[in-house]
């Protein structure tokens, strides 16, 4: 499952990024991935998950990873590459992504032990685009012998230039990948295609789908994915129908329930309930593996859709599926809730979950959060965000929530203090502002003629990284670049849950492997 490399909202269930551009049956994968089967040994399984419960339940998490391999080692036990690969992966799967390098860089400082493949240094290149950013990663391409520099590193860089947005470092990439033969295969036009969708260009995806098809690029599950997603997007049921049935033709490719998720997504969108509730019956038909993940997109379209006793089932078949619930889960449910206005339930559903939850997640108190600031209930958020408090760290999310309760009451310096708070955040690296957020601030700004305020207000987006996303700025009316030839761009509208949810279900179907 490939999280859409970049710049999507997140959805109200969204789960942790897992990214890589490496992808099963596309490049070679990872030893992680070569390397499954040992899984099943006893003791090497052991092993590797002792290690990652240490260093996901430490107390202190600022004394990392290393501390925790080091001690590990001191206590007499030798770890393998393959055992600390594996540590990784699980890391990656939750978003741990500053822990999961610190293991790669405890590797790398032991070149006598441990011997660096280029899908290890594809993987340290995506780690490092999350941690350090885009200029981060491209020093650490600079420094990678020729050995390693093949397909698979060349495709984290494209992938991490994608999900940052920079169309012309990406389109230049590709063209570089072209002449050194590292793009005969689907994955780094799956990339491409997943960036134009983010630019809302779907001409572009038309353009590589053809390309690929003259070229003789067979298209892969993720290839026809994002082609009926664009088509979707389009307005056009029509031509999303037909990409489809050029999917059922194609011998080499079996659509999976992503596929039909992604198709319910675009017919609620365009009101075909009917269709979409076809779509998802199939999707439940497909769920193999006792995957999760499939049953919290049935909740969301379902909680999209209105539809309470199809939610409701689908929970308590869920729960009878699988023992414990992570809170994955409950975030799902407790967000199809909030959509269907159903609060009672929603805060039923939240209190079991914290009478239950291993590791508090304000995600989910988010949702809550949310619903209480959107709807008017002041006093109810503020006790409520006292609460979580008291249970748990809040994140960037939950410090933006507050602040739109801030805006609604036109307090600029209390909501530009939770965004500072928002930014501050641990987790922060992946927060952007919301455009309507800065939108109404900067707003109240002029109205006030409060120039203080307003470069405190610049200065938030100066450090969230958001000025030079000509997507972002786009949808900041009052923003105009000095670079643009042609005065403002034109405000483009904000994506529906519906397109958020559709690109969520690509994203992390594109992202995901070893």
């Amino acid at each position: 499952s490939l999280n859409f490399p970049y710049g999507f909202s997140i959805s109200p269930f969204k789960k942790p990024k897992v990214t890589s551009f490496i992808i099963k049956n596309t490049y070679s994968s990872s030893k992680v991935e070569r390397y499954g089967n040992q899984d099943k040994r006893r003791g090497t399984s052991l092993t590797w998950k002792a290690i990652y419960k240490r260093i996901s339940l430490m107390g202190n998490p600022e004394k990392g990873a290393i501390e925790v391999v080091n001690q590990w080692e001191n206590e007499g036990k030798k770890v393998t590459k393959w055992e600390l690969c594996r540590v990784v992966k699980e890391l990656r799967k939750f978003g741990r992504h500053k822990l999961a390098l610190e293991i790669y860089k405890w590797m790398d400082n032991r070149p006598e032990r441990f011997r660096i493949s280029s899908s290890d240094a594809a993987i340290q290149l995506d780690l490092v685009s999350k941690v350090h950013g885009i200029s981060g990663a491209e020093d650490y391409f600079k420094t990678l012998p020729n050995k390693l520099m093949d397909k698979r590193v060349y495709g984290a860089l494209l992938n991490a230039y994608a999900r940052a947005r920079m169309l012309e470092k990406a389109e230049s990439l590709l063209v570089e990948m072209k002449n050194k033969d590292y793009a005969s295969q689907a994955l780094p036009y799956n990339v491409m295609m997943t960036l134009y969708m983010n630019l809302k260009n779907q001409e572009k995806v038309e353009s590589l789908v053809s390309e690929m098809m003259e070229n003789n690029i067979d298209l892969d599950l993720y290839s026809y994915n994002i082609w009926i997603s664009s088509r979707g997007y389009q307005g056009s049921i029509e031509k999303m129908e037909e990409a489809y049935e050029k999917l059922e033709l194609d011998a080499s490719v079996n659509p999976d329930w992503t596929t039909y998720s992604t198709m319910a997504t675009l017919y609620i969108r365009n009101q075909e309930l009917e269709k979409a509730e076809d779509s998802l019956r199939k999707v439940e038909t497909l769920i193999k593996n006792r995957d999760r993940i499939p049953y919290h997109y049935l909740l969301s379209h379902y909680g999209g859709m209105g539809k309470k006793e199809e939610v409701q089932r689908i929970w308590e078949s869920y729960k009878a599926i699988f023992p414990y619930v992570p809170n994955m889960g409950y975030q799902a449910v407790i967000s199809s809730f909030i959509r269907m206005e159903d609060i009672e339930e929603s805060e039923l559903l939240y209190e079991e979950w914290l009478s239950m939850k291993s590791t508090y997640d304000p995600r989910i108190g988010n949702l809550l959060l949310g619903w209480y600031v959107k709807n008017g209930f002041t006093e109810k958020a503020e006790s409520f965000f006292n609460e979580m408090l008291k249970v748990g760290k809040p994140n960037s999310g939950t410090w933006e929530i507050v602040a739109e309760g801030h805006i609604k009451e036109r307090r600029v310096s209390d909501a530009l203090s939770c965004l500072e708070k928002a930014l501050s955040d641990e987790g922060s690296s992946f927060w952007r502002p919301k455009p309507a957020n800065i939108t109404a601030l900067y707003d109240i700004c002029e109205q006030q003629n409060d120039e203080k305020s307003k470069e405190a207000l610049f200065e938030v987006l100066r450090k969230s990284n958001v000025l030079e996303d000509d997507v972002y700025t786009s949808l900041l009316p009052f923003y105009k670049q000095s670079k643009s030839e042609n005065g403002p761009q034109e405000v483009k509208e904000s994506k529906d849950e519906y397109e958020e949810e559709a690109a969520d279900i690509l994203l992390n179907e594109l992202q995901a492997s070893v």
